[in-house]
């Protein structure tokens, strides 16, 4: 039997020829990521350990991005832990106030992985990473931890699901409305601990910001990691990025996946995951009319500047409706840079919106944007479960940019036609 992608690369970094799905296997990684929140716990957990340093100060990235600039003396406190240990180990990869960023759009454009790699990070959305062919997973603070003391972690190799993607997007369809029609189609647990592995001739009509997004919203259907085939737009993000050399693994054709489902890109249409679950999703001619309170537009999963161009490209020339609060969050420095070059941020406060330093803030109920009881909001994050974003009793539904930018416009959950 053959193996998958991300068997491949796990086969690789355990210094064999083959593995199999359910082995338990020690593989050797390539980066170890941590942010203001998990770090401390990791930080604590090594200096028990009796670890001294860092088994390679360049494999190792601590991002300050969940609550910086730090909202609360906790917070505070948080960060100066990490401050304190990259600063006495000398860890190179340090993000902070000024070049920070939301970590998962960071690493991929400061060149930190590469395909090939094997990556792990104490947040559940280190996934992203797969969509430069690379295996990335989340872990746990203790995980991490290990992570940077040895430089191996123990994994369960995963079964895998195929993706085959053909056609391509119609217009105002983006790739985030394709993993929630993914999502809704298996559900929140379709891929349990399994790979989600994306290929066929569709690919090549996604962007890189699409991928990203996909791969970033994997865990979201349970998925121990998506993967994407590697290919000259995967190379040349890479090259422009300055990346490390690749290194490219091909699924065999007889790799054995436990589903396999074929997605026509052309039929899918601007999709909104209803609460409190990313399953719940309806297609825009599905969605009735749903009042707002909030948009937020940004986070790990689409804070990039293609993203915050698209939702640019409907507000131009409108304002947010009365009585909505529209919040846009630039995912890097760079991102934010040339919003402010191109005229974007121009364009988003004329229209009546909030533009912040990037963080993850609202996306996980931090700050910048919390929600009360009885408050819906529209929201470009990953997650809308019960009082992810604020009270237990407010909404969070979760759309592409330009739904986003609509529905801000609109006052109500809306698609781009019907603003323009």
């Amino acid at each position: 039997m053959g193996m998958t992608m991300t068997q491949k690369i796990l086969a690789a970094h355990t210094g064999r020829d083959k593995v199999e799905a359910g082995e338990l296997i020690l593989a050797s990684l390539d980066l170890v990521v941590g942010n203001d929140v998990t770090s401390p716990v990791a930080i604590r957990e090594f200096e028990k350990m009796g670890a001294k340093e860092v088994f390679d100060r360049q494999k190792v990235a601590m991002i300050m991005d969940h609550f910086v600039p730090n909202k609360d003396i906790k917070s505070a406190q948080q960060c100066k832990i990490c401050r304190d240990f990259c600063r006495e180990g000398d860890v190179t990869n340090f993000y902070d106030v000024g070049r920070m960023g939301i970590e998962h759009a960071l690493i991929p454009q400061n060149g930190l992985v590469t395909a090939g790699d094997v990556v792990i990070g104490a947040d559940s959305h280190t996934c992203t990473y797969g969509a430069l062919g690379a295996f990335s997973t989340g872990v746990g603070s203790t995980d991490m931890a290990c992570g940077m003391a040895t430089g191996k972690l123990w994994f369960k190799v995963p079964g895998a699901v195929r993706f085959e993607l053909t056609g391509s997007l119609g217009k105002y369809v983006t790739g985030k409305d394709v993993i929630l029609h993914i999502i809704g189609e298996i559900g929140v647990d379709g891929a349990l601990y399994r790979s989600m592995e994306y290929t066929g001739p569709g690919l090549n009509t996604l962007t890189m910001e699409d991928r990203l997004t996909m791969a970033n919203m994997a865990i979201e259907a349970g998925g121990k990691n998506g993967i994407f085939e590697v290919d000259e737009a995967t190379l040349s993000f890479l090259r422009e990025h300055g990346a490390k050399e690749p290194s490219v693994y091909k699924a065999d054709a007889d790799a054995v996946y436990d589903d396999t489902y074929k997605i026509d890109l052309s039929q899918i249409r601007p999709t909104v995951a209803f609460p409190h679950l990313p399953e719940n999703t309806r297609t825009i001619d599905q969605v009735g009319d749903v009042r707002i309170d909030q948009v937020v537009i940004g986070s790990c999963t689409n804070g990039l500047y293609k993203d915050l161009a698209e939702a640019a490209s409907i507000i131009k020339g409108r304002h947010v409706a009365k009585g909505v609060r529209a919040i846009v969050i630039p995912a890097t420095q760079e991102i934010y840079m040339r919003c402010l070059e191109e005229g974007l941020i121009k364009t988003f406060i004329e229209a009546g919106c909030v533009v912040s330093t990037p963080t993850c803030g609202p996306c996980l109920g931090g700050y910048m944007g919390i929600l009360a009881a009885g408050e819906r909001a529209v929201s470009t994050t990953n997650r809308n479960f019960v009082g992810r974003m604020g009270h237990p009793e407010s909404e969070v539904y979760l759309a592409s940019p330009y739904v986003a930018a609509a529905s801000a416009i609109a006052g109500k959950i809306a698609g781009p036609e019907e603003v323009l």
